[in-house]
């Protein structure tokens, strides 16, 4: 039974880790997954580096898309650099 007490803070301890700093950040990588697989050609976005484009196409096969920006330049990305998108 001392055992136990001693180990109880402990597991306290990382209960509390968990539920503040772990499970937040999954919950935003599911997020962030799913917004990069729902991206489709005219959306409009901002990648990691601060870069807004919007989709010119989108390649499947190699999970790149093509971001136009506003000058007419086009930029192949990798889908995971996408970071948000920008409501139209």
């Amino acid at each position: 039974m001392e055992g136990l007490t001693g180990l109880l803070p402990i597991i306290l301890m990382f209960v509390i880790f968990y539920f503040i700093l772990i499970r937040p950040q999954q919950k935003r990588q599911k997020k962030t997954a799913q917004m990069q697989a729902s991206l489709e050609k005219g959306n409009r976005v901002i990648t990691i580096g601060g870069f807004h484009g919007t989709i010119e196409a989108i390649d499947e096969d190699n999970n790149t898309v093509v971001l136009r920006a506003g000058d007419g330049s086009k930029l192949t990305y990798d889908r995971a650099a996408v970071r948000e998108t920008v409501d139209q």
